[in-house]
């Protein structure tokens, strides 16, 4: 598969607005390069301090508490994190000023010669980009993941090999500030609507993930499921997964099959829910596309047993499983997630809720749940969206006394289950934190009072 020539980065000297990881990623790769570097952030936390002292250590200019605005004169390009939205006022103000302006996916993209695959939909992202490179992994191909997974993309430049297949999760926020970018392989898992306070509409959310495939060429390959009625842009090869046995990868008969070949049977797979055999169709495709060998792939999506904070077993106590789903921050991850119980859940959600529509989880919370322990910000937008559900709406404040309600009613054989259907902006330090305080919380290590 062809490696893209990459184009240039504009030119220096460089303000990277907004240092969170891919911030600070994106400075320390443009200072390693010999690159002028000035970095700026709108807060001044302590963790942001922490972060201005090991740039400035590498000889990046820091300036917290500030927009960045008034250092526009002094550089030529600003490059955007993700977390930073368009209407930032130094974004705002480089437009205006023409000064150039480039998000950090397309910044480590042009710095990396490799072959790429970008993994961008709604829901199951992570999940599937992990799926992916254990399926490479499995099948000897040296890879290496990143992007909204965790790791920063920008980590990778300069730390890998060429050969290397870098695969990367995209999210909407970061495929909007993308320019020229061009994955040898992209892939969308499902598109819902998602982001709508940071977008606006989801017209705008959709067309951000479809830049992913804007600009792929002839004998790039795109992978999107069967069902899913739209025009993909780009000149890939498109290749189909689903449920229709004119897909590429497609499920009949309780068995995965390309083009005709047996892989595995979905009974095989460690992952539960529909939803996951989903995911699993999406990695083989785009294994299979890019040409690895059948009897790997088999045994990568056999073998793969899931990722952190996505219906992650956390414990069983009494009967009672306690399962982590913090990364389900929109409304039709946490739909997927009580769909892989039969009944019984005690649900925890709550938090940010991005100017969702709430009701799509009333019918399914009348069908699967026990009850539901509410947190957060939007927890009263929650309660209305529930109130005709039939089952007791609890609003418990916080994570900690949402863990200790929901423990005290639990009994054997039902579930605990953590998946939010917002964002955590509100209460934590991302998704991951929440997920870590509710393990902690379950596990006995944290007390249930406190904000969180």
């Amino acid at each position: 598969m062809r490696r893209a020539d990459r184009p240039p980065l504009p030119p220096g000297p460089f303000l990277v607005v907004g240092l969170a990881r891919s911030g600070e990623a994106a400075a320390l790769a443009l200072r390693a390069r010999g690159e002028e570097v000035i970095g700026c952030d709108a807060g001044a936390t302590a963790e942001l301090e922490a972060v201005a002292g090991r740039l400035r250590d590498a000889g990046v200019e820091v300036d917290l508490d500030a927009s960045g605005a008034h250092l526009l004169p002094t550089v030529r390009t600003l490059v955007k994190s993700p977390g930073v939205p368009r209407s930032a006022p130094a974004v705002a103000a480089a437009r205006a000023a023409r000064v150039a302006v480039i998000g950090e996916l397309e910044l480590a993209w042009r710095l990396l010669p490799n072959p790429f695959i970008a993994v961008t939909g709604t829901n199951g992202k992570t999940t599937t980009t992990e799926w992916i490179g254990h399926i490479h992994r499995a099948a000897g191909v040296p890879v290496a993941v990143a992007g909204n997974v965790g790791t920063a993309l920008s980590t990778l430049i300069g730390a890998v090999e060429q050969d290397v297949t870098v695969v990367c999760e995209a999210s909407s926020f970061q495929l909007e500030d993308t320019d020229a970018f061009a994955p040898e392989v992209a892939a969308l898992l499902n598109l819902t609507p998602d982001h709508l306070d940071r977008h606006g509409s989801f017209d705008a959310y959709a067309e951000a993930k479809l830049r992913a495939f804007v600009r792929q060429r002839p004998g790039d390959v795109a992978v999107l499921p069967d069902e899913l009625e739209l025009e993909l842009p780009g000149e890939a090869r498109q290749v189909r997964f689903g449920e229709s046995a004119a897909a590429g990868l497609w499920h009949g008969g309780g068995e995965l099959r390309w083009d005709g070949l047996r892989l595995v049977a979905v009974d095989e797979l460690r992952l539960p829910g529909a939803h996951n055999v989903k995911n699993a169709m999406a990695a083989a495709a785009v294994c299979l596309a890019r040409g690895l060998d059948a009897e790997a792939v088999a045994e990568g999506l056999r073998s793969f047993g899931g990722v952190a904070h996505r219906l992650e077993p956390v414990a069983e106590r009494g009967g009672v499983a306690y399962v982590n789903d913090s990364k389900a921050t929109n409304v039709a991850s946490t739909v997927v997630a009580l769909r892989a119980y039969p009944g019984g859940v005690h649900l925890i959600a709550g938090g940010r809720g991005k100017a969702q529509d709430f009701s799509p989880l009333a019918p399914v919370v009348r069908e699967r749940c026990a009850a539901v322990y509410l947190i957060g910000e939007d927890a009263a937008a929650l309660a209305a969206a529930l109130g005709g559900a039939g089952v007791p709406v609890v609003d418990a404040g916080n994570l900690g006394e949402a863990v200790a309600l929901a423990s005290a009613s639990a009994r054997s054989g039902e579930v605990v289950l953590l998946s939010p259907a917002c964002a955590s902006f509100d209460q934590f330090r991302d998704f991951e934190d929440r997920g870590e305080r509710f393990r902690r919380f379950v596990l006995g290590r944290s007390k249930p009072d406190g904000p969180a």
